[in-house]
């Protein structure tokens, strides 16, 4: 490990000068990160990549969905939890259904178990994918919530299927009664374990003597905590975690300060960013490994194999993407859905094409033993890990690269935002200026007479729309400030209750307000 020290250095380089790459030319970066690993490993004297699946769902996957349910809008999860809890479930069990059905009747020796272990390993699309190329082009704000939501809880599902399929293939036996008991003790154990722990971890940072870095540190390790907790009692760290961070996102502004949120949004970002560009290179270049083990299956009908099932997983999301919009059309009559206009085709051809797979399922393929119980191989393993990573290549290649073409030949309007969010800001931000002026004036008239600096401070809102740089504060004026700072907070958190209004802008002001704190350490 210790050799090979200055070649992982040199990958993290690789990645580094991808991903500005994939910036300069509008690419969405897992693509290129794959191709590259692909290229690096074809280089001769390259060392031999042999990805630990425990590596993978215990080290990376806790803090990338820790910090997705971080950063998701919880009005916009609420409001389509419809559409998402059917993707994230529904869609998933359909999806590794077809893939069971055509597996078993065209790919040679592959039971219905086995069908349903590829299905559970591959039917759940990969959230950073989506996220590298939506950022590159401007789409309805509801078709990233959905996404958004969806990815935070389809690999919960699909590790499920996965957990059962594995069972059945190394027992030869399902049992009903026992599979519906584990699969709600997943669920329920798991969400209660996330908001146990996450709500221990929130006591923790607000009545503890934490400062920034303690509190930076302490969030670090908390998605590990949950996802441990929550596999320790068999029950889905995904959900654990997802649910920990949804919970500690909600509450932020209650148990951190100011200096905490605006270090850890920074640290975190750095974080993750590695992360995710270490495993979409390790997804390249895991090649040559995987194809040594095929043994007798020869590799274009390994290829064909992959293509097919590739082929099963598009059409089988986008049926589901219309068959969403028909239930909705079909509930509208009897129930309040988010929106019962038609949505019209390209949404659901959009939804049905975002299905990139990748790191889930990549370490569920990656765990399956090389061995039964009874020492037996496990049978297909090479196959099904080669089959994988040919599905995440092509949808990666195929989906990633044309994603961006679709959204701009489609050219979907919002229906939702229809004014500018730069419009919509500066407004929030008149709103704001003005109900912290009143505040300041029905509130805290006396000081207002008798601090200069208040009037300054009063006389640049007025004038400059919140502006305060420059001004030199006391130590009494400094604590209005931060009550006025605190008032403003509020009016954000109550304004944000509208339903039309994007969660995103809302966290732009507060970002501001956090920022202007933070001034106070120097004036």
């Amino acid at each position: 490990m210790l050799n090979d020290f200055p070649f992982y250095l040199i990958i993290v380089i690789v990645i580094l000068l991808l991903i500005m790459l994939s910036n300069k030319i509008k690419v969405a970066y897992p693509v290129l990160l794959v191709l590259g690993g692909l290229a690096i490993s074809f280089i001769p004297g390259i060392p031999l990549l042999r990805i630990d699946p425990e590596l993978i769902f215990v080290i990376f996957l806790p803090p990338l969905l820790y910090e997705a349910a971080w950063n998701i809008s919880w009005k916009e999860l609420w409001r389509w939890r419809r559409i998402i809890c059917s993707f994230a479930f529904l869609v998933v069990f359909f999806t590794a259904l077809s893939v069971a059905l055509v597996a078993n009747h065209f790919i040679p020796g592959f039971t219905l178990a086995l069908g349903f272990l590829l299905g559970g390993i591959v039917s759940p699309p990969d959230a950073v994918s989506a996220g590298a190329i939506l950022k590159f082009v401007k789409v309805p704000r509801r078709l990233s919530s959905i996404l958004e939501g969806e990815s935070l809880l389809n690999d919960a599902s699909s590790l499920i299927i996965f957990r059962f399929a594995l069972i059945v293939v190394g027992t030869g036996q399902f049992i009903w009664q026992d599979a519906i008991a584990s699969f709600g003790w997943m669920l329920v154990g798991g969400i209660g374990i996330g908001l146990g722990v996450g709500f221990v971890a929130m006591k923790l940072h607000k009545y503890l003597p934490t400062d920034a870095n303690s509190d930076i540190v302490l969030s670090l390790v908390t998605p590990y905590l949950i996802y441990i907790a929550a596999e320790e009692v068999h029950s889905s760290g995904v959900l654990a975690v997802v649910s920990g961070g949804l919970l500690l996102s909600h509450y932020r502004l209650s148990f951190l300060s100011s200096s905490s949120r605006l270090r850890g949004v920074n640290v975190w970002e750095s974080f993750c960013f590695i992360l995710n560009g270490l495993i979409f290179m390790f997804i390249g270049l895991d090649l040559p490994e995987i194809v040594s083990g095929l043994g007798h299956v020869s590799l274009s009908s390994a290829i064909g194999y992959g293509l097919l099932i590739t082929a099963v997983l598009i059409v089988s999301r986008i049926l589901c993407a219309f068959c969403a919009v028909f239930v909705t059309l079909i509930a509208r009559n009897f129930i309040k859905v988010a929106d019962a206009r038609h949505p019209g085709y390209k949404g659901p051809i959009l939804i049905g094409w975002t299905g990139m797979r990748g790191v889930v399922s990549l370490a569920a393929a990656l765990s399956i033993p090389v061995h039964l119980s009874e020492g037996i191989p496990f049978p297909q393993r090479n196959l099904i890990l080669f089959i994988t990573f040919v599905v995440i290549l092509t949808t990666l290649l195929l989906q990633g690269l044309t994603l961006p073409y679709l959204i701009n030949k489609f050219q979907i309007p919002d229906p939702d935002y229809t004014i500018p969010d730069d419009e919509v800001y500066h407004k929030i931000k008149r709103e704001l200026v003005n109900h912290a002026l009143n505040h300041l004036k029905n509130n805290y008239s006396a000081e207002l007479e008798r601090q200069p600096l208040l009037q300054q401070i009063a006389y640049k809102w007025e004038e400059q729309n919140g502006n305060t740089d420059d001004i030199l504060m006391s130590g009494e004026a400094k604590v209005v400030y931060l009550n006025l700072l605190e008032h403003q907070r509020n009016w954000l958190l109550n304004r944000n209750k509208e339903e039309i209004l994007d969660e995103e802008i809302i966290r732009k002001h507060l970002l501001y307000l956090d920022l202007e704190e933070e001034k106070m350490q120097f004036l």
